[in-house]
Formats: C-alpha cells, sequence, structure tokens
C-alpha cells in the first residue's frame, strides 16, 4: 500500500532538485501527484546517477539498481526497502516497468563523453530520457492509446526545451549535446518539434485533468521552442527559461486548457 509519507519523501527530493518539475506536479490533482512524484523520483535519481562519480563502473552499477528493481517489479516481488524504489514499484505496473527500462539505458551516454551516434540515436535518447515517463505515467492515471501520439509529441517537446536548456552544461562538463551545433539546425530542429506535437493540446484536452497531468510541465516550457526557432542563439547562450511569473501564468493555462498550450 502507497503510503503518504512515502509520497512526500519523492516530492521533496523533486522539490530540491528539480523546481519547476515540482511546481509542474504541484499543479496537477493529488490523484495524479501520487503517481508522479514516485516516477520523478526515479528518473531524478537515475538522471544523476552518472554525475555522481567519475568512475564509469560505479556509474553503471548505480544505473543497474533501477534496471534490477524495474526487472523485479516485472517479476512480480515486493517492492525493495528504500524511499524512492518502494513508492515507484507501488505506483507503476509491469508494462511501465518494461517501458521503463528504456529510460534507464538512455542515461548511459550521460556516463560517457561520446557524441550521441546520429539523429534517430538523439531521439531515442530525449524520447526514453524524459518523455517515455511521462507517457506511461498518462497511462497509468487512464491515457488510453487512442492518446498514444499527441502524448508523445507533447513529451519529446518539453523533452527538447530541456536539454536546450542544458546545452551550456553539458558543454562545460566536455560532453558533445548537439549532433550539428549551426543555428539554422538547432532552429530546425525546435520547429520540427514544435510541428508534429501541434494540435496535441486539444487531443488532451479530452482527456481527464488526472490523466493529462504528466504533460504540464512540457507544456508549460512549449514557449521556449518557439524562442529557439527564432533565436537559436538562445541555447548556446543559456537564455532559455520563463520567469517566475510567466511561468505561473503558464501552469494555471496549461493545467486548465492544454488546447492553449501554443499560446
Amino acid at each position: 500500500m502507497l503510503k503518504p509519507q512515502d509520497v512526500q519523501a519523492c516530492a521533496n527530493l523533486v522539490r530540491e532538485a528539480d523546481q519547476e518539475r515540482f511546481r509542474a506536479t504541484m499543479a496537477a490533482p493529488v490523484a495524479a501527484r501520487d503517481v508522479l512524484f514516485p516516477i520523478h523520483a526515479f528518473c531524478l535519481e537515475i538522471a544523476k546517477a552518472p554525475w555522481l562519480t567519475k568512475e564509469s563502473m560505479i556509474a553503471e552499477m548505480r544505473l543497474q539498481f533501477w534496471r534490477d528493481v524495474l526487472q523485479e517489479k516485472i517479476d512480480g516481488k515486493d517492492p525493495r526497502a528504500h524511499e524512492v524504489a518502494r513508492p515507484f514499484a507501488q505506483v507503476i505496473d509491469a508494462k511501465a516497468a518494461e517501458a521503463l527500462d528504456a529510460t534507464v539505458t538512455a542515461r548511459q551516454w550521460d556516463i560517457y563523453k561520446d557524441p550521441h551516434e546520429d539523429s534517430a540515436a538523439f531521439k531515442r535518447y530525449l524520447t526514453s530520457s524524459y518523455a517515455t515517463p511521462l507517457v506511461e505515467a498518462s497511462r497509468l492515471l487512464g491515457a488510453s492509446n487512442a492518446h498514444d501520439k499527441a502524448l508523445k509529441n507533447i513529451a519529446y517537446a518539453g523533452a527538447l526545451v530541456r536539454y536546450f536548456a542544458a546545452v551550456p552544461k553539458l558543454e562545460d562538463a566536455g560532453r558533445i549535446p548537439l549532433l550539428d551545433g549551426r543555428p539554422e539546425s538547432v532552429s530546425q530542429l525546435a520547429q520540427d518539434a514544435l510541428d508534429a506535437a501541434q494540435g496535441s493540446g486539444a487531443v488532451l484536452a479530452t482527456l481527464s485533468k488526472t490523466a493529462r497531468a504528466p504533460m504540464i510541465d512540457a507544456m508549460t516550457h512549449l514557449p521556449l521552442l518557439k524562442i529557439v526557432a527564432r533565436d537559436p542563439h538562445a541555447v548556446s547562450e543559456g537564455r532559455l527559461s520563463l520567469t517566475p511569473l510567466r511561468q505561473s501564468l503558464r501552469l494555471a493555462l496549461v493545467s486548465q486548457a492544454p488546447s492553449w498550450a501554443f499560446v
């Protein structure tokens, strides 16, 4: 049984590590938060694993821990006595566990300094690391296959925004985040994601507030993709962010009326 204190522990971890994701989750209905905070905490745990050590083997072992957690869920075993693993295993099902294995695998790229192999690998990284957990959360909260395309497109757009925002730090850490960093290529990446997601807000509006809640963070940041499409230098110069006031207004807007996500 999922305990309120376990969800709160996950919420505390999210608040400390990612204020934007925390605020987006707090804009969701309570029933959605109970699912989202453990899933977000899982995502943050695997995201930080490659950065906690310079030893690649140790980083791989940290990721393997979460692979084992997922496999144990698939096998029907009891959750581990871990502040994130226990509530996380309680809110997902076997189907989600299978899908989220790719999320763990994606984070192996963060361990090393090799560039993404090609554009397909780049998109797979963004999809697996950020979009897949959101899509699975929506499914667990009531979304159906009919909403799958819209959910994936919105979530991918959100993943790209967050990745663009991280580019300066990744470069400072010696990574090669973009296969093609030319301004026109960066602009096209943003525009392609916007085009693919266009109209998805209207589809999400057919879902309950609870089922579409995982997409609040992605929808909140869609205006930043418009900025990149117009001004790709904003990525390399680290100018991608919403003011606290604008973020609050966006959160209120998209949580109530997702069809306005592109305004």
